[in-house]
């Protein structure tokens, strides 16, 4: 919980700083610094990698939202669905365009793919962090976390990279992007986790059963989470 504060505090200052003086914020030096170590040349496998990564968080970023989604309800996860559906297009609609339209960052100069209004913050970036957090809390065994969280970061900063070497967003917007991003998933977990927990027990409770698993009760009987 403090962690996701942390991170959408730290956004949403940075969106304040950027809001006072949008054409060149006090940061600005480190962003065209960054913009021209992006130069290029934008070929080769730079070139294919970057853009993979802008289709997945354009047209197949709501087709992966939309795969778990069916998953989870084909597993009978309606709470864990609902969890998806509030965090992805809260974190998506409310968070980061919200915060686009608040700014409304000039973008850089002559991006290489097309890109829609505002550039702070990144809405790929914040989609992707995001999108590490919902697969975490929902798919990833506690077990298996610890391996997740790298692995998730560093698509999230692979993501935040080809942003700026596409010259679609300035570094500044991909960190912000990432910190909204981030922050939003992990307060909602953090509301829902009991919730989601009760519906783990009932789900394994249920498997159990159908499968005579000795020792298996009924979720109407298994012990509350945290008992």
């Amino acid at each position: 919980m403090a962690l996701g504060l942390l991170l959408l505090g730290a956004a949403a200052l940075a969106a304040l700083v950027v809001r006072s003086d949008v054409a060149h914020p006090p940061f600005q030096g480190l962003d065209d610094q960054w913009l021209a170590w992006m130069g290029g040349p934008h070929e080769g496998l730079y070139a294919a990698l970057a853009a993979a990564l802008n289709w997945f968080g354009g047209p197949f970023g709501v087709v992966v939202p939309l795969a778990l989604l069916l998953l989870l309800l084909l597993r009978g996860r309606r709470v864990a669905a609902g969890f998806l559906l509030l965090v992805y297009l809260g974190g998506n609609v409310v968070v980061v365009q919200g915060l686009k339209h608040l700014v409304d960052r000039p973008r850089p100069a002559d991006p290489l793919v097309r890109v829609d209004h505002g550039s702070f913050p990144s809405g790929h970036a914040a989609s992707a962090a995001l999108l590490v957090v919902i697969v975490g809390a929902l798919l990833v065994p506690a077990a298996r976390r610890r391996l997740w969280w790298p692995a998730g970061a560093a698509f999230t900063l692979a993501m935040m990279w080809s942003r700026t070497w596409l010259h679609a967003h300035w570094l500044t917007d991909t960190v912000a992007g990432a910190a909204a991003g981030a922050g939003a998933g992990l307060v909602a977990w953090w509301l829902l986790r009991p919730a989601l927990a009760r519906e783990r027990e009932r789900v394994r409770g249920r498997r159990g059963a159908a499968a005579g698993t000795p020792g298996s009760v009924p979720a109407s009987e298994a012990a509350p989470v945290g008992s």
